[in-house]
């Protein structure tokens, strides 16, 4: 299973998504693609994202059972501790 979630992305990386993936809610693409083509998927929003951020997450051989990636501005950002992927917040922005 392969899921991609994605916010403030240009009308060209959503097309190009909606190509391959099923978009079941605004901004979230989901489909069951190797990790050849997954690769290649990721290859293409890396270069198209212009500013917008990106978390892709598929099933994994793994302790938590999946692995993810992100790209762009966001709070949440991933981290490994001992072996396991982990979200840590960032704080938000307090105007002075």
């Amino acid at each position: 299973m392969l899921v991609i979630v994605t916010e403030s992305i240009p009308p060209r990386l959503h097309g190009f998504l909606t190509r391959w993936l099923l978009e079941v809610r605004a901004g979230v693409y989901i489909g069951n693609y190797s990790r050849q083509v997954r690769e290649k998927l990721w290859e293409t929003v890396l270069k198209e994202c212009e500013g917008g951020n990106v978390l892709m997450a598929w099933s994994a051989n793994n302790e938590s059972g999946f692995s993810f990636c992100t790209v762009g501005p966001n709070r949440r950002i991933p981290t490994e501790i001992d072996g396991f992927s982990l979200v840590k917040f960032l704080p938000e922005n307090i105007p002075e």
